[in-house]
């Protein structure tokens, strides 16, 4: 008999927190989140609580934990879309239809108790956080900012009446072998004609570096993602918490913030040293050794994690993608950097996805957001 309940106690928290990890044990491809950053989210202090309201759900099979699932109502979205809309993420159940059933039987519930009538997802709080169903590449290494999971997953959300809403493709990206004087040239030239210029980062510490140009990031962030898939302004209270979580994995050398005349952002790519491998074996705990391949992880990567990038859209029409490429092209020709994972690029996004033709690059994954009408 499968009993879903609301996560409420201590060991319930705990026993939602570590499902995920006990299932993926001796997976290879499966990268945890950390223990802490999970507690967090479950916490009267979740910085999102502001704009959303959450739930959490666990699925028990006598004592024994089969499966969990979190709800949240992202209020900004609703609103931007009139849409009545609940997301679901962190979900992960055993291969049972049974589970799965059980689950979302509970959140749409609680949905209709909300005034709901969609069930969309996986979606986070913003565009920060894990997003999407994995439906190809079940072979390949999760990034740190990304979600595993099973072949199977997929298979039971159709079952019980799930469809495609989105699809979003993701790349490796390997510097070509020969020099592209062509997009060199056109970035000099662009930065030249529009009188911009790439944020020094030497002479400065990275708190305050990133405290100079934070602002401008996340303003640059709003206004060229305002128009994607189930996107929303990020709140100050979660830009605080997304800075303190990143603070120590960030490293200025992958950073690239692209400035005017009055040291203004106006572009940015984002990158992370990837953590996958330092993390892979955590349990999502931080110990003294893991802590260690961690910061080694951040100061010689071998792979960087490309988060995001961003043109405000009065420039995205003056050359400054060739900027933002030939940045990144930079950086994956530094000693040792075998090439970068792009995250998510929406199957739609083709402006994007098309500049992927300047490097050695292999779509290798894709994800899926499911949307489900459940009725008043």
């Amino acid at each position: 008999m499968i009993e879903v309940r609301e996560v409420k106690t201590k060991k319930e928290i705990r026993d939602f927190i570590l499902f995920p990890i006990k299932l993926y044990k001796g997976n290879k491809y499966y990268v945890p989140e950390l223990y802490g950053d999970v507690k967090k989210l479950m916490g009267d202090k979740n910085p999102n609580n502001i704009i959303s309201k959450s739930v959490f759900f666990i699925a028990y099979d006598g004592k024994k934990v089969v499966g969990r699932i979190q709800g949240i109502i992202q209020y900004q979205s609703n609103e931007k879309t009139t849409d009545r809309k609940v997301r679901f993420t962190r979900m992960h159940f055993i291969n049972d239809v049974e589970v799965a059933k059980a689950l979302f039987k509970a959140l749409e519930e609680w949905a209709r108790d909300n005034g709901l009538d969609t069930i969309v997802g996986p979606l986070g709080y913003n565009d920060l956080e894990r997003e999407g169903l994995l439906i190809e590449g079940f072979e390949e290494l999760s990034t740190f900012e990304e979600e595993y999971n099973y072949p199977y997953y997929g298979e039971i959300l159709e079952k019980i009446g799930f469809t495609k809403d989105v699809d979003w493709l993701e790349f490796k990206l390997r510097a070509p072998k020969e020099n592209n004087l062509r997009l060199e040239q056109l970035s000099d030239y662009c930065m030249k004609i529009n009188k911009l210029h790439v944020a020094p980062s030497k002479g400065i510490s990275k708190k305050q570096y990133i405290n100079k140009y934070r602002d401008g990031f996340f303003h640059v962030l709003d206004e060229s993602y305002s128009k994607l898939y189930e996107t929303v302004p990020i709140s100050k209270q979660a830009q605080e918490s997304l800075i303190k979580q990143f603070m120590q994995i960030i490293n200025k050398k992958y950073l690239i913030f692209i400035c005017d005349e009055n040291d203004e952002v106006v572009a940015f790519a984002l990158c992370f040293p990837s953590l996958s491998k330092a993390v892979l074996k955590s349990n999502g705990k931080l110990t003294p050794i893991r802590i260690f391949k961690i910061l080694h992880a951040v100061n010689h990567p071998k792979v960087i994690d490309l988060g995001l990038v961003g043109v405000l859209p009065e420039y995205q029409k003056k050359g400054l993608t060739a900027v933002v490429l030939n940045g990144l092209m930079s950086l994956l020709k530094q000693k040792g950097m075998d090439h970068a994972e792009t995250n998510l690029n929406l199957e739609t996004n083709t402006n994007i996805i098309s500049q992927w033709k300047y490097f050695d690059s292999e779509q290798h994954k894709k994800r899926r957001a499911y949307i489900k009408k459940i009725g008043d």
